[in-house]
């Protein structure tokens, strides 16, 4: 597979012969279905060159610890082929990359041609290269073949997906019989009072540190809004069931404000 980038597919239209426009959420907005792809484009390529720096200041660093988990539940072994969907900067990318060997191949897979960029660059700079490629595709409409993949990671993107059945039907379709997807998502915090302080943290502060260090302030209110707009835990693992995915679990992380979805293909 190329090493290339390579043009996205687009988001489905809606049909000019329709009388109304469907619409859905961005944020805490609606918007027209087909307008979504175009706004979260603009978010990710306002936020790329500062996404990891972000990452770290407003999780204080657990992001690390999420991921690490979701590697150790993925059962990536060597010589597997696995797509690192929405997968940004790389960070589990470089760890894949690492586990199946030279036997094997990791494709980092983002819309966002801004993002794949930053993850190409911060990943070469590391001396992650021969068994990565990079494809700028849409989740919704993946450009590979069926039964092509082993495992598939999505961290934090299904949020940003306008059609989210229609993605986790397209991971479906790619994974191997026998393979497993894993969503690393932000959620629902299991507890009240951690609900509350979330919130004051999420559209208070964080939108602030936004505006300090990516000198974006909206940005960071749109992920706050697009983190309470997402399913929660039991919808997720529902959306994931009617896909075709089978023995779905979630995994809590720091009370629920991320979880982890694991279904595999049988």
């Amino acid at each position: 597979m190329s090493n290339q980038i390579t043009p996205d597919d687009k988001a489905p239209e809606t049909s000019n012969e329709q009388s109304h426009v469907e619409t859905t959420h961005f944020g805490f907005k609606t918007v027209a279905k087909e307008e979504k792809v175009a706004k979260v484009a603009e978010v990710f390529h306002s936020v790329a060159q500062k996404y990891d720096v972000m990452n770290d200041v407003m999780s204080f660093g657990i992001h690390r610890l999420w991921k690490r988990f979701t590697i150790d539940c993925s059962g990536v072994k060597k010589g597997q082929t696995i797509l690192d969907l929405a997968g940004g900067t790389g960070d589990l990318t470089a760890k894949f990359s690492r586990i199946v060997g030279e036997t094997g191949h990791v494709v980092l897979a983002d819309i966002n041609e801004s993002m794949l960029k930053v993850g190409r660059n911060k990943l070469r700079d590391l001396g992650v290269v021969g068994n990565v490629s990079y494809v700028q595709a849409n989740a919704e409409a993946l450009p590979f073949p069926d039964n092509y993949f082993d495992c598939i990671t999505i961290a934090f993107g299904l949020r940003n997906v306008t059609d989210k059945d229609a993605a986790l039907k397209s991971m479906f379709r790619v994974l191997k019989p026998g393979g497993r997807l894993l969503v690393l998502e932000f959620s629902k915090p299991v507890f009240d009072p951690l609900s509350k302080i979330y919130d004051l943290y999420s559209f208070h502060i964080l939108p602030k540190m936004g505006k300090v260090i990516a000198q974006d302030e909206d940005s960071y209110r749109y992920l706050a809004e697009s983190i309470r707009m997402h399913p929660n835990q039991e919808t997720l693992r529902e959306m994931m069931q009617s896909a075709g995915f089978t023995q779905t679990e979630y995994f809590n992380m720091t009370g629920g404000i991320v979880a982890l979805h694991r279904g595999f293909k049988f």
